[in-house]
């Protein structure tokens, strides 16, 4: 049970970041606001698009690691 919980989420991420590149791209081609008419639309800032897809993927890449600690080095010295 706990495997397919952890597939269920990994499925859920994915499709998240796939939503936020879509976002990403419909900025990066139709610009952050516009104008059609008397109605205006603004689509969400850049910026924080970026950061969400930043998260993601690090989740994402945490799920694919199985590393509780993600991105933890340790170093041993031993003394002389």
């Amino acid at each position: 049970m706990a495997e397919e919980q952890k597939q269920q989420d990994r499925q859920t991420l994915a499709q998240r970041l796939l939503e936020v590149d879509t976002a990403i791209h419909a900025v990066l081609l139709g610009g952050q606001s516009y104008k059609l008419g008397t109605r205006s639309v603004t689509r969400a800032d850049l910026a924080l698009l970026r950061q969400m897809r930043d998260d993601l993927a690090a989740q994402l890449q945490q799920e694919d690691n199985g590393n509780l600690m993600g991105g933890v080095v340790v170093a041993v010295f031993e003394g002389r």
